[in-house]
């Protein structure tokens, strides 16, 4: 018997984290470095190296989606390599497009390669491993994407001025490659049942055997299935806002900050998203209603949005305390959806409903970005805030609308086990 200190699903959850900060580093907050890089050296329409970005992200909702079916056939640690390498010549090709028929298939490349390293990836390394203490596992893995923000996004702007693109491009690339492959060889391969070990490494959190059977659905009933859809619209929203607003802050907020100061605020932003996720990770009961705390989680960053209103964006203390309140949801809008999915599906169908509200959520937010900028185009810079409370107000009733779909789904699945 194997004790908790032995418990390999911390490795696991060690090696999900560090697939994160390559996959949120170079996949998500990389794109918006790109972009300037390759506008700035070539002189493109903003508008046609944007649409590259859009792309990036649109590329990848098919992927997302099948990734549960393309770890059944060629196994995760296999998939997770493979993303890694694709992303990494995208990046490549992103530094090396010398026409904008370059640059959008680098943008395919890149789109193709990241999800293999998102967020239904992360969920599918911890899922066999953590039942009852899986909100915490996730907090912590999920954390290597706030992490891989805080260190990619200076140190893309540092590499490429000091080294050019395509050699950072090249540097980057080999690092992640590498690290993910040493990660896809020896320690995504371990299964529980491999290692004799049972999920949270405690015989009293073994998984509910009703989870495996019970209330199975086929993919082509969910249109109609009312859990499955407010799960996604909630999702859908809750991340549209998100990244709308992540586009914009910068710029918004440096006027009454300075660019310097607007740089330090996101990266509170940042620290707010970590410690929100980490609060809800491990302070949440195992019987909580994880709808109820994602529509809380929204309440807050919607609160957030109104003090930043209110401070006329001239109030320094008002805008950092709005920054922290919107930034303490900004991790739980990606965490918490897959928690639900735990309790709402079987077992057997979470990975799959997890890939899908993924995809879902990236097939909208690809537009965010260039929908907020329109707005404070049209608009003001408080537009773009009275729209992000207005969506997260949306996103937060989209939860609390299928909680009834959710607490019949329950009784028939049955409890989790507690930690």
């Amino acid at each position: 018997m194997h004790g908790p200190s032995d418990f390999y699903g911390w490795r696991v959850v060690a090696a999900a984290f560090v697939v994160a900060v390559f996959g949120w580093g170079v996949g998500f907050y990389g794109p918006p470095v790109y972009l300037e890089v390759v506008r700035q050296a070539y002189g493109w329409p903003i508008a046609l190296v944007s649409g590259a970005v859009t792309l990036h992200f649109l590329a990848g909702v098919g992927i997302v989606a099948n990734l549960p079916a393309l770890h059944r056939r060629f196994g995760l640690p296999a998939v997770t390599f493979a993303g890694a390498v694709v992303l990494a010549l995208g990046v490549l090709g992103w530094a090396c497009a010398q026409t904008p028929g370059q640059l959008y298939a680098a943008a395919l490349l890149t789109g193709a390669g990241w999800p293999a390293l998102g967020a239904a990836a992360v969920n599918a390394m911890i899922a066999p491993w953590f039942v009852a203490r899986r909100p915490a596992a996730l907090s912590m893995a999920y954390n290597g994407a706030s992490i891989g923000g805080v260190l990619f996004s200076p140190l893309w702007v540092a590499l490429i001025g000091r080294v050019g693109f395509p050699v950072a491009a090249l540097m980057v690339g080999a690092v992640m490659v590498g690290t993910l492959g040493l990660l896809a060889l020896i320690v995504l391969p371990r299964t529980p049942g491999g290692m004799g070990q049972i999920p949270d490494g405690d015989a009293g959190a073994a998984a509910n055997p009703k989870m495996e059977s019970a209330y199975m659905r086929p993919v082509a009933r969910l249109a109609h299935d009312r859990a499955f859809l407010t799960l996604s619209l909630g999702m859908a929203l809750a991340l549209f806002a998100q990244i709308g607003l992540i586009a914009q802050f910068v710029s918004v907020l440096a006027p009454a900050l300075g660019t310097q100061g607007a740089g330090l605020a996101a990266g509170l932003s940042t620290a707010a998203a970590i410690a929100g996720r980490m609060l809800v990770g491990w302070c949440m009961p195992a019987g909580a209603d994880r709808r109820a705390v994602a529509a809380l989680s929204l309440l807050v960053q919607a609160l957030g949005c109104g003090v930043l209103i209110l401070s006329g964006s001239t109030d320094v203390a008002l805008l950092l305390l709005g920054i922290v309140l919107v930034g303490s949801g900004i991790g739980n809008a990606t965490s918490l959806p897959p928690l639900i999915a735990q309790v709402e599906f079987t077992q057997a169908d979470a990975p799959r409903m997890v890939a899908l509200i993924v995809a879902i959520s990236q097939a909208a937010y690809a537009f965010a970005p260039a929908l907020f900028g329109l707005l404070r185009q049209l608009g003001s810079d408080n537009a773009i805030f009275w729209a992000a409370a207005a969506i997260q107000l949306a996103a937060s009733g989209a939860y609390l609308v299928g909680r009834r779909a959710c607490k019949l789904r329950r009784s028939a699945i049955g409890p989790l086990p507690r930690a």
